[in-house]
């Protein structure tokens, strides 16, 4: 497939719910997860027991952090299609975070389920931790990457050099994806109902009879769906930038963005003297796309990596993706007013500086294989062009392609029940961010009216994943601890507040 096509495809990424950027087949990515500091130390070191699954430790790093976390890590043979036990097996990547103190451990453990779909949950756990020290000082958490990600047979694929972006062009690229990865993997079998059967497979073996559920954006699917099939055995939930059961996948992307950039790109307009010196960002955002969409820039600018100079053209694409990526993050989305303000004046370097090193981090944060896999199975028949969509920032074009994409892509089944609503007592805390543009908060309410014993809070100013923000932290420990969230107070959340609009690249106006 082309770059342009990947750079399209690959906006929803930050945690995000789909993320599409495939297609030539890669050797498996080289883990960010590092194990036990030196040969020496691993075989002195002697197994831990938790239940009937033996632990060695390890080292957890990332590419996004310099400090690394102590951890034990296993692994665990589950088949990789159970009508056929004695068939090919996957062996699942498991990391186990255990207390400092052991006498006060609770029988309990909580599961971090990643988002995606396509993210490990090993690699992506650093990202989050800081929000799981409390939770952590009397739980075991586990860390299991999901069939297909991280170093759980990853089904990962890249992008072609091309600039064809026609759907026989994405048929064939995904075709040939497919077959390769065929090699070592059926490709039906790696979707949230197949994760979910490995979870309890994995709670079994460490001989917990009820887990605690945390799950981000697409790991909420999978907390509902692990709550729905195994209901004695989920003491809580909470989910993080919540996708509904009902929700098909693939079609909500443009309508979700272009209502958060509203909200955002509010902050300029009704500030006076941001409307001053950036104008409308919407409407410089539009005349933008409309200009690069007729033609495409060659920009000159410093790579925010290295250093050094670089040369490269600057699509509607590219822009679009950087939008995206930004809005996930309020933080960052408050320069984007800058940004587009920039480059419409025909100043390009900046935006295409971060657009690129934006691209480079997220390289190898989706299996992009497993996430077809998933959205093929799951949602594919929902997946069509929108009428309302065609003068979004994002347009149509990301729907198009992943229709064409699921054409090809070998499909599993779901239950005939997988897209009801979550309705169950476990008691739950669903979180949502204001500015969320993947996830609004009218997903959060919706998924609460089926939990008699949910809360819902929406996080002020917040964009997706909002466990870290503010006292949130606090509030999720005190819920984990007592599996109630009525009487949780969430005044301390008020204190969240907008981040302002950068003016200049030295801040905001005070």
């Amino acid at each position: 497939m082309s770059r342009k096509t990947q750079t399209l495809l690959a906006v929803a990424v930050i945690a995000g719910i789909v993320g599409y950027r495939l297609t030539r087949p890669a050797a498996d990515a080289a883990p960010t997860t590092v194990a036990a500091a030196s040969a020496a130390e691993t075989v002195a070191a002697k197994p831990q027991l938790l239940g009937s699954l033996k632990f060695q430790p390890c080292s957890l790093s990332s590419a996004s952090s310099r400090t690394s976390l102590e951890a034990h890590c296993t692994t665990f043979e589950v088949p990789e299609d159970r009508a056929n036990p004695q068939g090919r097996k996957i062996a699942l990547n498991i990391a186990w975070l255990a207390p400092e103190k052991e006498g006060d451990v609770q029988a309990d453990p909580l599961f971090f389920l990643a988002g995606g779909p396509g993210q490990s949950a090993v690699d992506s756990f650093q990202q989050m931790g800081p929000a799981f020290a409390e939770v952590r000082k009397h739980r075991n958490v586990i860390l299991v990457d999901q069939r297909g990600t991280g170093k759980s047979n990853l089904l990962a694929c890249t992008a072609g050099q091309g600039d064809d972006m026609s759907v026989a062009a994405i048929r064939a690229e995904t075709t040939r994806c497919a077959q390769t990865l065929a090699a070592k993997a059926d490709l039906r079998h790696y979707t949230t109902t197949d994760a979910v059967a490995d979870l309890d497979a994995v709670r079994q073996a460490i001989g917990a009879q009820q887990l605690n559920l945390y799950g981000v954006s697409y790991g909420t699917r999978v907390a509902q769906q692990y709550a729905m099939r195994h209901p004695q055995h989920t003491r809580s939930i909470v989910l993080d930038s919540v996708v509904p059961n009902d929700l098909q996948l693939g079609n909500i992307v443009a309508r979700n963005l272009d209502e958060a950039l509203a909200l955002q790109f509010a902050q300029c307009t009704r500030t006076a003297s941001c409307k001053d010196k950036l104008g409308d960002p919407r409407a410089e955002l539009d005349a933008l796309l409309v200009k690069l969409r007729a033609q495409p820039v060659t920009v000159r600018y410093r790579d925010a990596t290295s250093g050094e100079q670089r040369e490269d053209v600057l699509r509607a694409e590219t822009v679009a993706g950087l939008v995206r990526m930004y809005a996930y993050m309020p933080a960052a989305a408050s320069l984007l007013p800058k940004l587009i303000h920039e480059a419409g004046q025909g100043r390009y370097e900046n935006l295409m500086a971060l657009a690129q090193m934006l691209q480079g981090d997220m390289q190898d944060s989706m299996a992009m294989g497993m996430q077809l896999s998933v959205i093929c199975s799951e949602d594919r028949k929902q997946i069509t062009s929108q009428q309302g969509d065609e003068n979004t920032v994002l347009g149509n074009q990301m729907a198009q392609s992943l229709a064409a994409m699921c054409e090809v892509w070998p499909k599993g089944t779901a239950p005939a029940d997988f897209h009801q609503p979550l309705a169950t007592p476990v008691p739950a805390l669903v979180l949502a961010g204001e500015f969320d543009p993947v996830t609004p908060p009218r997903y959060g309410e919706e998924v609460v009216k089926h939990l008699p014993n949910g809360r819902l809070f929406v996080l002020r100013g917040q964009g997706h994943a909002v466990l870290g923000a503010g006292c949130m932290p606090k509030l999720f420990a005190q819920f984990v601890e007592k599996a109630d969230a009525k009487p949780l107070d969430g005044a301390c959340l008020d204190k969240l507040n907008y981040v302002p609009p950068f003016t200049s690249f030295n801040g905001w106006e005070p």
